[in-house]
């Protein structure tokens, strides 16, 4: 079906909404006689619920990632969301200033790994992640995240529908020295550009001439 062991793992223990998709060839495979197809209108309401649980200043660009056709993301300080394993997402909302709640972490955490399903949708968008070499040396969470973290990278790289490069520290320049942001591909082709600073998250609409550092940055 393809669906990894982690992906099976984390349906399994509610961090990850199953698709009505993968219930209905689940239950095909399993011969369930409809156990899991009687759930899919339960599980497209929790996805409808999950669509709106970002914070709203997110909400934008939650609603565009769902429906991008392509994604470019290029990071200099973290492993990407869409990237992230259960474990390094807590610890990146473990150091979130203000100081979250358990409560509020574990919600991000679950949001977060929700957005993920868009690996798993068919016919799928494609992606592009560009990382900075420091990114995967910075150990976040410990040696045992860490690692995890690094599996993660591997098996979600090999994608059919995901490129995933590394900028060399050694790189003397180049091109995206402001920090990182995300290119979208949404309706008819237009493309979103979204960054963010501290405290200032925003979404604006780009085009390819006005950030012509991305093809750049690709060809590094």
């Amino acid at each position: 079906m393809g669906y990894g062991p982690d992906q099976i793992s984390a349906m399994e223990r509610g961090v990850r909404t199953p698709r009505p998709e993968f219930l209905r060839r689940a239950d095909e495979i399993l011969g369930s006689n409809g156990m899991f197809i009687a759930v899919i209108p339960e599980v497209e309401e929790a996805m409808t619920k999950a669509r709106t649980r970002h914070p709203e200043w997110y909400r934008g660009y939650a609603a565009l990632e769902e429906q991008a056709s392509a994604l470019h993301v290029y990071s200099n300080l973290l492993v990407p969301g869409l990237l992230q394993t259960e474990a390094y997402a807590e610890a990146v909302f473990a150091q979130w200033r203000p100081l979250l709640s358990e409560e509020a972490i574990a919600k991000r955490v679950a949001d977060r790994m929700a957005r993920q399903q868009k690996f798993d949708v068919w016919p799928s968008a494609t992606f592009s992640f560009v990382l900075d070499e420091s990114v995967l040396l910075r150990p976040l969470g410990g040696p045992e995240v860490h690692a995890q973290q690094l599996q993660n990278l591997l098996r979600i790289g090999s994608l059919r529908t995901v490129e995933l490069q590394v900028m060399p520290m050694d790189r003397a320049e180049q091109p995206s020295m402001d920090g990182p942001f995300n290119l979208l591909t949404v309706r008819k082709g237009e493309q979103v550009a979204y960054v963010e600073i501290h405290t200032y998250p925003r979404s604006s609409s780009a085009t390819q001439k006005k950030w012509v550092s991305w093809p750049n940055v690709m060809g590094s």
